[in-house]
């Protein structure tokens, strides 16, 4: 039996998922097997795995029923003893799975380890790095905060205790990863490892640019794990609300081009977004760079609607000379 089971779900992917499942077949560690869960694609992404000559590979269709139905069907034909999940446009580096077993072997007290990622476009040039976290151990008030995970294709699990928490909430649209490692870290702790080893793709068609549906399904979320959390850590739901506000913020100020209808739409979002993010944390006012910063970019959105943000920033940087200190 393979040590560790890949979950990889597939939605219409014919465009990624070749490049994907490379960067798992290239692994230094090679005691594994890979579940593709085909979710109902109608594209030719069946055809482009089929190219694929590899008998760790396994392929299992279904009807389309959603990313989290997808992952727990995987899970359920895993042979391994830990799992790791890699969504179909996500790339891993070589060392992802070979740093990550080898942590969790060696902190027998956790159940998930989990590395860094950073963010790449839908051609896979760098974007830019990801938060980088530092936390291990006992996170769970780290993660009420919000996913410092950042990625469903960040962490190796131990299947045995994932099972016994009863998998992803299959009634969840968006954030069912951040739920369901909330509720690992009641009870468990976990490990990092400290190397960026996801690249996560960020698109404009990325269903995590519906922000509306993305705010409105998040923040029901937040209300169902908050009832779960002890009296005395209550007092982080309004931070954690804060510091989703502050993501999508960022999401709008940092999205691809045509990510949605409209630059007056773009803007009154983030103004939007903005403006809930200080009525939940009042202490970002006590923080005048990150609020300097994200003002200024919301005014260049408005000003100058046909450019992101982002560039515009870089090009002023870049034409700014120094005074002389003559």
């Amino acid at each position: 039996m393979p040590l560790i089971s890949v979950i990889v779900p597939v939605f219409n992917s014919e465009r990624t998922i070749a490049e994907t499942l490379q960067s798992v077949l290239k692994q230094t560690f090679v005691d594994f097997e890979v579940i593709v869960v085909n979710d109902g694609s109608q594209d030719s992404t069946l055809d482009k795995i089929a190219a694929i000559n590899d008998q760790r590979i396994k392929v299992f269709s279904y009807e389309n029923s959603g990313v989290s139905f997808s992952r727990n069907r995987g899970v359920s034909h895993a042979s391994g003893d830990f799992i790791a999940f890699l969504d179909a446009d996500d790339l891993w580096t070589t060392d992802k799975l070979m740093s990550q077993v080898t942590a969790l072997q060696q902190s027998p007290q956790a159940v998930v380890a989990y590395s860094w990622v950073d963010c790449i476009d839908e051609a896979g040039t760098f974007l830019r790095n990801g938060r980088h976290p530092k936390y291990t151990g006992n996170v769970y008030q780290k993660l009420l905060l919000g996913n410092f995970l950042e990625s469903g294709s960040t962490p190796l699990v131990r299947k045995q205790v994932f099972q016994d928490a009863g998998g992803f909430n299959t009634a969840l649209l968006t954030n069912e990863d951040w739920e369901m490692w909330v509720r690992l870290a009641k009870d468990y702790e976990f490990v990092l490892v400290p190397e960026v080893q996801v690249l996560y793709r960020i698109s404009a068609s990325s269903k995590s640019f519906n922000l509306t549906r993305h705010e409105q399904t998040r923040l029901r979320i937040i209300e169902q794990v908050f009832e779960q959390v002890p009296e005395t850590l209550q007092y982080l739901r309004p931070k954690c609300i804060a510091n989703f506000y502050r993501y999508l913020l960022f999401k709008v100020l940092d999205a691809p081009e045509n990510s949605f209808d409209g630059d007056r739409k773009k803007s009154l979002l983030a103004i939007k977004f903005l403006w809930n993010c200080l009525m939940h944390d009042k202490s970002l006012f006590r923080q005048p760079k990150t609020l300097f910063s994200a003002s200024m970019k919301i005014l260049l959105l408005v000003a100058f609607p046909d450019q992101s943000p982002r560039i515009l920033l870089e090009q002023l940087k870049s034409s700014y000379v120094r005074p002389n200190a003559n």
